[in-house]
């Protein structure tokens, strides 16, 4: 199932959805866009994440308090690096997308810190 995905997508996304790279702070699509809409997996086109739930976290990649519903998303522990974080997948494709703090604003004090590369961004007429 995973060829179907890969075939649409560019290099970059490969490296960043498959082979769970990341992409520069600051020099991304999405890290400062303030539009409203929704931001769907570049994959399967699967709805993640709303943009009332965006925020500037300051780290130069889009981040959310929380995913649409918690069973569009897959959490992992990741031991890479040297460091212990939680990945953050999609449900549907598993394509990564980025990783989740315990930093963020609001009562759950979450930040899905998410790489633009990952994310296709819809728009949502007025």
């Amino acid at each position: 199932m995973k060829e179907k995905w890969l075939k649409n997508l560019t290099p970059e996304q490969k490296r960043i959805c498959y082979q769970c790279g990341t992409e520069p702070a600051f020099r991304n699509k999405y890290w400062n866009l303030k539009e409203i809409g929704t931001y769907h997996c570049i994959c399967c086109d699967q709805e993640l994440f709303s943009s009332s739930s965006k925020f500037d976290s300051g780290s130069g990649w889009p981040s959310f308090t929380n995913p649409i519903s918690s069973s569009l998303i897959e959490e992992h522990e990741d031991r890479s690096f040297g460091m212990l974080r939680t990945e953050v997948k999609c449900n549907n494709c598993k394509s990564h997308l980025g990783h989740v703090f315990d930093d963020g604003p609001g009562s759950r004090g979450l930040r899905y810190c998410i790489n633009s590369t990952s994310l296709n961004f819809k728009k949502k007429n007025l």
